[in-house]
């Protein structure tokens, strides 16, 4: 077992707000420190650990089969994970490059009957100019021949974003990060700083807010956690820099602020205020689940599973296995109502365990 840290008080920045039944701006107060609401939130809990030894787990995506495909960073390899814990061999994705943050990151699996009857992967990954998605087959349980369907997203050994996912509109979502230039953030002719959002054939969809452009929203550092609402509102996790990262409803359009902004408190309208914020050295958040309108916030640097209710008059965040598991990367919903959430211990800034890095089932409620 991993060794437990020191708890701290379960608390977090939280935004007061007040969420209209309809997309639209929420009515904010400042932030302030308040004790976490235990009682506004399911209780959850680790029930197993559903595969272990796997090295830097990163973007995780299910098939119809129930069983999860599991892209590993570092290598470029690709294993497959069933519901009981077998792992094998899926094949790789050729061209990925690990650099510091960089490597195979994102999966994505549209349902089949949206590509056509083609099981069909969709892979984010840092090459050797760029970040870039593909799609393979997925047939026989490996992956085929890559095809390009996005090149051109900015790349460093850091800020790659590299989250994917499927919306309930029938297309693919994606963050993207600066690239540690931040000017890219504001220029909407760059992929960089960006959630963007396709066609699953890579067209750019006749509605988004800028004719022609794949940006949906802009004014971003580094978008690592992507996911829909009940109401099929899009909500995004966002890596600050020194002070506050943030989790956010995302508006078509709209302006986020880095860098000028940093956190809450933009005061002028010109940039969207985040509904939530934590100190950096509480979240580092990656993934982002939403269950029944519980936002589910993996955090890195944090080493904890933050819940954060998305309706009600009050915003209560709730810190849930402190330290018990070390670096949090990716959390989302499993075919059977648990959730699967992977740790990121062998990523280089993490003290592994000597069966990190695993993929935990979590039980809600």
């Amino acid at each position: 077992m991993r060794r437990a840290y020191p708890a701290p008080l379960l608390v977090a920045v939280l935004l007061v707000s007040l969420l209209p039944a309809c997309s639209g701006d929420a009515s904010r107060a400042s932030a302030v420190r308040s004790e976490a609401a235990t009682s506004a939130v399911p209780a959850v809990s680790v029930t197993r650990t559903i595969a272990s030894g796997l090295e830097v787990p990163w973007g995780v995506a299910f098939l119809p089969d129930g069983s999860a495909l599991v892209a590993l960073r570092d290598s470029g390899q690709v294993r497959r994970v069933t519901a009981d814990g077998e792992v094998t061999d899926a094949g790789s994705v050729p061209g990925a490059q690990h650099r510091g943050e960089g490597g195979l990151l994102g999966l994505a699996v549209p349902p089949a009957d949206q590509t056509g009857g083609i099981v069909t992967v969709y892979a984010y990954y840092t090459g050797s100019q760029d970040n870039r998605i593909v799609t393979m087959p997925f047939e026989n349980g490996r992956l085929g021949t890559p095809t390009p369907l996005l090149t051109g997203i900015p790349s460093a050994g850091f800020h790659n974003g590299g989250r994917m996912i499927v919306g309930p509109d029938a297309k693919l979502w994606i963050g993207t990060g600066e690239a540690g230039v931040t000017s890219r953030s504001q220029d909407r002719t760059s992929l960089g700083g960006k959630i963007l959002r396709l066609n699953l054939d890579g067209t750019v969809p006749a509605d988004n807010p800028f004719p022609g452009s794949p940006v949906w929203s802009l004014g971003h550092r580094n978008v690592q956690g992507l996911a829909f609402d009940s109401q099929g509102r899009l909500w995004a996790t966002e890596f600050g820099q020194n002070q506050w990262d943030e989790l956010n409803l995302i508006q078509p359009g709209a302006n986020y602020g880095w860098p000028q902004v940093e956190g809450e408190g933009s005061g002028s309208g010109e940039f969207e205020e985040p509904f939530a914020v934590w100190p950096t050295s509480e979240a580092s958040p990656s993934g982002l689940a939403i269950v029944d309108d519980v936002a589910y916030v993996a955090g890195l640097r944090g080493e904890r599973l933050w819940q954060v209710p998305l309706t009600g008059d009050a915003v209560d965040a709730v810190a849930r296995f402190d330290g018990d598991y070390g670096r949090l990367r990716t959390v989302l919903p499993a075919p059977d109502g648990k959730l699967w959430l992977t740790t990121s211990n062998r990523d280089g800034r993490g003290n592994p365990a000597t069966d990190d890095d695993r993929i935990l089932e979590v039980t809600v409620g």
